[in-house]
C-alpha cells in the first residue's frame, strides 16, 4: 500500500499543481475572510472539476465553521477546507461487504475507460484473497473484448465464460451464472458492453441482464460498477449521469488518474451523485487498482512536496526490510 500511495502522490502531481498553489495563494494572499476570499475560493474549486453543487457544498459548510469557531485568519481556513473535502468522499463502513457475499458485478462504462482491463486487475486482486472467481465476456459487441478479457483471466488464473462475437449477452450471464453456482464461486465478474449512443438498447439490455440475475441466481449480493477515465473530467460526470438513468450504479472505479490534471472529479462524482468511488487506478500494472480510502486520497491530493513524503515512505520500508 505504500507503494500505491507513492504512485498515487505522483499520479496526483498535475492535479494538485492545479489547485494546491492556487489555494495557497489564497489563504497566504487574503489579509481577511471575506466574500472576495470565498469567491476566489469557489472559483478555484470550480476549475478544478470539483464541480458547481459540490463546491457550494464544501463553501457552505465551511462558511459555518468559520463562523462557528470564530476563525479570522485566512490561512487558519485550509484545514478545514481539505477535512470538509474527505467528509464528501466517505465512503462509509459497509462499501466492501460484498466481498465476503456470494456476489455479482456487472460492470459498466463506455468503450476505451480501461472496463476490460479493470476487470482483469479485481479479479486477480480477489483470487490473491482467496476468492473464487468467474469472468462473464458479456460484452459480445465490441470485435476482440472477450479474447481480451480472456487474456486477463489467464493472468490472474480465474475461470471464464465466453459466447462467439456478436452473441446475445444475456446467454453468457446466463451460462456463467450456471458455472458460478457449480463451481461455488464467491465473485461473478460481469463485461458489458459499452455503447452509450444508443441509451435505449443499453437500457433495454441492463434491464434484461438484471432480470436474468434475479431469476437464476436469487440472493446474491448485487453490485453495478462504472468505470470513468479520470482525464476527462466533466465528461466523466456526465456518462455517469447517463448510466445512472440506465440502471441502479453501487460505485465508481476511476481510472487513469496518473496522467490527469482534473482528479478533482473524484470528489465531484461522490457528492453531486451519491455513487461511491470504491476503486481508484494509477498506472498498468496488476497492483495499480486500489481501494479507494478518501484520508489517503486527500493527503496525497494536498501534500504540498510529493518527493518529502515518497522519500519518506521508501525510508519506512527499508526500516522494514
Amino acid at each position: 500500500m505504500a507503494n500505491f500511495f507513492k504512485k498515487l502522490v505522483s499520479g496526483l502531481t498535475k492535479t494538485r499543481n492545479n489547485i494546491v498553489s492556487n489555494l495557497n495563494s489564497i489563504f497566504n494572499g487574503f489579509s481577511s475572510i471575506d466574500d472576495d476570499f470565498y469567491e476566489e475560493l469557489e472559483e478555484i474549486l470550480i476549475m478544478s472539476d470539483i464541480g458547481v453543487n459540490t463546491t457550494e457544498e464544501i463553501l457552505d459548510n465551511l462558511k459555518e465553521q468559520v463562523k462557528e469557531n470564530k476563525i479570522k485568519e485566512p490561512i487558519e481556513c485550509k484545514e478545514l477546507l481539505i477535512k470538509n473535502i474527505e467528509e464528501q468522499m466517505d465512503l462509509g463502513e459497509n462499501a466492501y461487504d460484498f466481498e465476503n457475499e456470494k456476489s455479482v458485478i456487472l460492470m459498466i462504462g463506455v468503450n476505451g475507460v480501461g472496463k476490460t482491463t479493470s476487470i482483469g486487475k479485481l479479479a486477480s486482486q480477489f483470487k490473491n484473497n482467496g476468492k473464487k472467481v468467474v469472468l462473464a465476456a458479456a460484452d459480445t459487441f465490441r470485435a476482440a473484448a472477450a479474447d481480451q478479457l480472456k487474456e486477463w483471466a489467464n493472468r490472474a488464473n480465474v475461470d471464464i465464460v465466453m459466447g462467439a462475437e456478436g452473441s446475445d449477452p444475456g446467454s453468457v450471464l446466463y451460462d456463467a451464472i450456471s458455472s458460478a453456482k457449480n463451481k461455488n464461486a464467491d465473485i461473478l465478474l460481469c463485461d458489458t458492453a459499452g455503447r452509450l449512443h444508443n441509451k435505449k438498447n443499453l437500457m433495454e439490455e441492463l434491464k434484461k441482464l438484471d432480470r436474468i440475475i434475479e431469476k437464476e441466481y436469487n440472493g446474491c449480493r448485487r453490485e453495478n460498477f462504472i468505470v470513468l477515465d479520470a482525464t476527462t473530467g466533466q465528461n466523466a460526470l456526465a456518462q455517469a449521469r447517463q448510466f445512472k438513468e440506465c440502471t441502479d450504479i453501487t460505485g465508481v472505479i476511476l481510472t487513469k488518474m496518473d496522467g490527469s490534471a482534473k482528479g478533482g472529479i473524484a470528489i465531484a462524482i461522490q457528492s453531486e451523485l451519491g455513487i461511491p468511488v470504491k476503486y481508484i487506478g494509477v498506472g498498468e500494472q496488476i497492483d495499480d487498482l486500489q481501494k479507494f480510502d478518501s484520508h489517503q486520497f486527500v493527503e496525497a491530493l494536498f501534500e504540498e512536496n510529493g518527493e518529502d513524503i515518497t522519500s519518506d515512505i521508501e525510508l519506512g520500508e527499508q526500516i522494514q526490510k
